[in-house]
């Protein structure tokens, strides 16, 4: 696939990380928000992910030379006219999402594919009323998204097979393994897993049975020795197989949450603004120095994490051996 121009829709911390992955690896973008102030901080923040992508990743140095002339921002997506595809990545709203896309399918050609970086929102639900629905596809990334390999590729009940091809080829050109969910269900693969996971732990937490720091440093030491070469299905096979885990579950399976209602902790959290790290309330309370402090260590870990991943599950090779 030859360089694309791709239009980026949003700037907050996923948007800036994409039009960033997009200009290391040659792409044209043009960049849309209407806040000149977040172009500022865009612009900065995609120069330093620039930089780490030439330190950490090999990138050619001529990478920082060239973006810039590889980039334009916009604060008007009538500019998104000569895109050959376009990543919106807006508030992971309904109404936001469908505004936006009345604007760009008013000012692209009809088989330019869109995809829609949402972590839950059904995508056959974004395509109702579509002038074209059938090029409209999720693409959910993963912060930092100039760093990770994660990217899971939705399929609507309307998307076109080529248009999913598609946007399944730019995401490994991209440096990406794409995640191709055929079936598009409430939360797609990942989401659907953690959310049946953060509630549990969250019950385990309002049972008494340990504070929040004990909970997290079991998940830590256990999942965390093997989440990165394998997922939960694979690891039942390796480590003792999946009848002998069935048996386990079947113990168990009676006594984990399974309320339709949020639990009170999370419901209370919601009701007390409690947005974690960002305002200094959450599970953990956080100084600005905490925060800081976890922004960094996501980022390097996030580093070692993919230098792991490229060196034993290079792209295309991971992808047969599954």
């Amino acid at each position: 696939m030859k360089p694309q121009t791709i239009g980026v829709a949003g700037l907050g911390l996923l948007g800036r990380g994409i039009a960033a992955c997009c200009l290391g690896h040659g792409h044209q973008v043009i960049a849309f928000t209407r806040s000149e102030e977040t172009h500022v901080s865009s612009d900065a923040y995609i120069e330093k992910a620039i930089s780490e992508l030439i330190e950490h990743a090999g990138f050619s140095k001529s990478v920082v030379g060239k973006w810039r002339d590889n980039y334009t921002a916009v604060t008007q997506l009538e500019h998104f006219r000569p895109c050959d595809f376009v990543i919106e990545t807006v508030a992971e709203d309904q109404a936001v999402k469908r505004g936006v896309f009345d604007s760009i399918e008013s000012v692209v050609g009809k088989e330019v594919p869109i995809a829609t970086n949402t972590s839950a929102i059904p995508i056959t639900t974004l395509q109702r009323d579509r002038k074209h629905p059938h090029r409209f596809v999720g693409m959910h990334w993963a912060e930092p998204a100039h760093v990770t390999r994660f990217c899971e590729l939705i399929r609507g009940e309307a998307t076109d097979d080529n248009v999913f091809n598609r946007v399944a080829e730019l995401a490994r050109l991209l440096g990406k393994e794409p995640c191709r969910v055929e079936k598009d269900i409430p939360a797609f693969i990942v989401n659907r897993i953690a959310f049946a996971m953060y509630r549990e732990a969250v019950h385990i937490l309002e049972m008494g049975v340990a504070d929040a720091a004990t909970i997290d440093t079991a998940y830590r030491n256990a999942f965390g020795l093997w989440a990165t070469i394998c997922g939960p299905l694979r690891w039942m096979d390796i480590t003792g197989g999946p009848a002998s885990y069935a048996k386990s579950i079947a113990k168990v399976l009676s006594t984990l949450d399974n309320r339709e209602q949020l639990p009170d902790t999370l419901q209370a959290m919601i009701d007390n603004d409690c947005a974690g790290a960002s305002n200094g309330r959450g599970f953990y309370n956080y100084t600005e120095q905490d925060r800081r402090y976890w922004d960094r260590l996501l980022l390097e870990h996030a580093w070692t994490v993919r230098g792991i991943l490229d060196m034993r599950f290079p792209i295309g090779e991971a992808e047969q051996r599954q």
